[in-house]
């Protein structure tokens, strides 16, 4: 079974995060025209390889590094790009992080704010319901769904081969309408992300609705909260768990300081609830989440619960309330009870004392500001704070 899953070099087939963050890339700038989608075992691999090479001499000759490429602009044409892809949760984190350390840093209002905006057009799966990677690339590849978006771009953004961005897509054509849709007949009407913020959630919540079954779009449900991965896993797996397909899976203590912030955010259905025939339910956590994975997963939650957010006070028969539409999450308590639970939390005893883990713990930034140190961002004309790791 393994070696039939990974049958070459390569990358997950789907709009997961690696086809994400090639597109991005190529979006921001920082990959020559057309090099993100290749497929695995195609020869213009090598041939691209090739260019890159001649490329990056030139550009030492040229002294073209990022910090003289990199703007606002082309940080603002990935979040379109990754909108208009159906792009990975995980996209957030990493181009937040990419822009702090240029100095132009974009947020999750600009994430949101594109959603509005820029509709779903690559009918790539996990959002899409049809075609993969290769399929995309023999449909036009990123230029050419590039091409279709340039209204929303700022095409006057520099990239590494000298040229703009609205020069390198000029003329990209799009062979299969049903792959790279028109923008008047999109899969999604929306971007492929939206940021709900609330009592719950103050500093942002990351779903992806357009890989989420249209139900839960607007949900409300009692909580069923773990503090940890295997606690979750052991009690899904009961088959006398008090669970419905309405209630909502709760984990936390997974976000940046609780646990690195893994992969555990596609929570599993219940065993009890897959017999039934439950495909997708609402589950929330301060974790990311592999997005060749699909459903009502609400990721990032910010603050985590490790630091006293409001993902720690929650208890199990709660209700939370989600309005992606209006963008909202609300935990159904009132600000009385909410601020007595803060009063009576007490923060989990310190992880490691020394090493890398100590120097994570004090420096690592949340989900909504990129998940990068705090000593690795550009000033923004303050200074840079160093690590004390004496």
């Amino acid at each position: 079974m393994e070696a039939g899953i990974a049958r070459s070099h390569g990358t997950c087939m789907t709009m997961g995060t690696a086809a994400t963050m090639m597109g991005i890339a190529e979006a921001v700038g920082l990959s020559l025209p057309g090099a993100s989608s290749i497929p695995a075992a195609d020869a213009n691999h090598i041939r691209m390889s090739a260019d890159c090479g001649r490329r990056i001499v030139e550009m030492v000759w040229e002294d073209l590094t990022p910090a003289k490429m990199l703007t606002r602009a082309n940080f603002e044409n990935g979040i379109a790009c990754a909108m208009a892809m159906g792009c990975s949760t995980n996209a957030v984190v990493h181009l937040i992080a990419m822009s702090r350390r240029a100095g132009h840093p974009v947020s999750l209002d600009d994430f949101d704010a594109f959603s509005r905006r820029m509709p779903v057009i690559a009918n790539i799966r996990p959002s899409g319901d049809a075609y993969l990677m290769e399929d995309f690339f023999y449909a036009g590849s990123l230029p050419a769904m590039l091409e279709r978006i340039r209204g929303h771009l700022r095409t006057d953004a520099r990239t590494v081969n000298g040229r703009t961005l609205g020069e390198n897509i000029e003329g990209a054509e799009v062979y299969d309408d049903d792959v790279i849709r028109p923008l008047a007949n999109p899969i999604y009407a929306e971007g492929a992300l939206a940021v709900l913020r609330g009592n719950l959630a103050p500093d942002g919540v990351v779903s992806k609705p357009s890989a989420c079954a249209p139900h839960l779009l607007q949900h409300s449900g009692r909580a069923l909260v773990f503090d940890d991965y295997p606690a979750l896993k052991k009690a899904v797996e009961d088959p006398d768990l008090d669970v419905t397909g309405d209630d909502i899976l709760v984990l936390r203590n997974a976000g940046p300081r609780g646990a690195g912030m893994p992969e555990w955010g596609m929570l599993p259905i219940p065993t009890k609830l897959l017999k039934q025939g439950v495909k997708d339910m609402l589950r929330l956590s301060d974790a990311r989440m592999s997005d060749t994975s699909y459903g009502g997963c609400l990721l990032h939650c910010s603050p985590e619960a490790a630091i006293g957010g409001p993902l720690a006070l929650v208890k199990t028969g709660d209700r939370i309330t989600v309005d992606v539409p209006a963008r909202r999450i609300h935990l159904d308590i009132s600000d009385e009870e909410l601020a007595l639970r803060k009063a009576r939390w007490t923060p989990p005893p310190p992880r490691y004392e020394r090493g890398y883990g100590w120097l994570f713990g004090r420096h690592i930034k949340q989900a909504n500001e990129g998940c990068d140190f705090d000593f690795l961002e550009t000033s923004f004309g303050k200074p840079v704070p160093e690590p004390d790791i004496f």
